[in-house]
């Protein structure tokens, strides 16, 4: 059998410096980025996903950035192969792969082996759109929730795509997606990952994210956006032209300027609502994270910058590759 290749997996949650700190480590240990986050893998999607910038990119080579058109979706199945190659040839360089973001469906994947679950099945998926439709998106979580009150408590009760593929397991197999799930810590990984989180007090993270969405909107996201959903590709905003599918229209800070744009939120309401969005989904990073065994928090005070903490992540990969 052959060795299990040694990688350095760097994540937390949003805006907790993870992709400045993946940079700064990756540049010290020869090695190349390989972006786990489920919106950076689109084009045009810049300023809202916080990509690496210049200055980041000529630290080190990134991979699996500006890979799918913003029009399209983009699997969990489909990362997980450009990812695994990106590995393989970052190590055929004789170079480290430092796979970094917060994305925990791909971290997961990465790590543990890919759910594949029964075969999208269009009857049920149409059924289940038509109920939604009729009802509303929330009352099919509802329904969610009485029959697997742990997918329930995962999912967004506004995130259809997720509610349907759920419902659509329970439905085929009789069995709760949370219990098939499981299965996902049965395989023999091809990896020895040392795996570092940053962790922030509560107070400071929310600093960070109100920093962060200022910087967003002071730097054009509002323009992105509306370029993004005048494009004439994929499914776009209802009444309004295609140009973003429905994963990517989802994304923080995009859904709440698709709301101000569409007249749903006010020009004071925006940055607000983003905030929101973004605290929101920063407490489901870390539930997910909480779950993962093994992981080492790097615990970073407000003043910490990117090279301290590089020191230390250093420090335990040294530990880790004499094991």
């Amino acid at each position: 059998m052959a060795e299990a290749v040694p990688i350095l997996v760097i994540t937390g949650q949003t805006a907790s410096g993870k992709e400045r700190l993946a940079a700064e480590v990756a540049a010290r240990l020869g090695g190349e980025i390989i972006s786990a986050d489920s919106m950076k893998v689109y084009r045009s999607m810049d300023i809202g996903t916080a990509k690496a910038s210049a200055e980041q990119r000529a630290k080190a080579p990134h991979h699996l950035l500006d890979v799918a058109d913003p029009g399209e979706t983009f699997s969990t199945a489909r990362w997980l192969e450009l990812a695994e190659a990106a590995i393989r040839d970052t190590r055929a360089r004789g170079r480290v792969p430092v796979v970094s973001g917060g994305t925990p469906l791909y971290l997961k994947a990465l790590l543990e082996g890919l759910f594949e679950g029964p075969s999208a099945d269009a009857g049920v998926r149409a059924h289940l759109r038509d109920e939604a439709d009729r009802c509303g998106t929330p009352a099919l979580h509802e329904r969610l929730s009485e029959v697997d009150p742990a997918a329930a408590e995962r999912i967004h009760p506004n995130d259809l795509r997720r509610i349907v593929r759920a419902l659509e397991v329970w439905e085929l197999t009789g069995t709760p997606i949370s219990d098939l799930q499981e299965q996902w810590g049965s395989r023999t990984t091809d990896y020895r990952p040392l795996v570092v989180a940053i962790r922030r007090d509560s107070g400071d993270l929310t600093r960070r994210i109100t920093e962060r969405v200022g910087r967003m909107i002071d730097a054009g996201l509002i323009d992105e956006v509306r370029a993004l959903a005048d494009r004439p590709v994929g499914q776009g905003r209802p009444g309004g032209p295609a140009g973003l599918a429905k994963g990517p229209r989802q994304a923080l800070g995009y859904a709440e300027v698709l709301d101000f744009l569409d007249g749903r939120l006010t020009a004071e309401a925006l940055a607000p609502a983003m905030i929101a969005h973004t605290r929101q989904f920063a407490r489901r990073q870390m539930t997910w994270l909480r779950r993962f065994e093994g992981i080492e928090w790097l615990n970073a005070a407000p003043d910490a910058d990117a090279e301290t903490l590089a020191d230390r992540v250093l420090e335990l990969w040294r530990r880790h590759m004499k094991v």
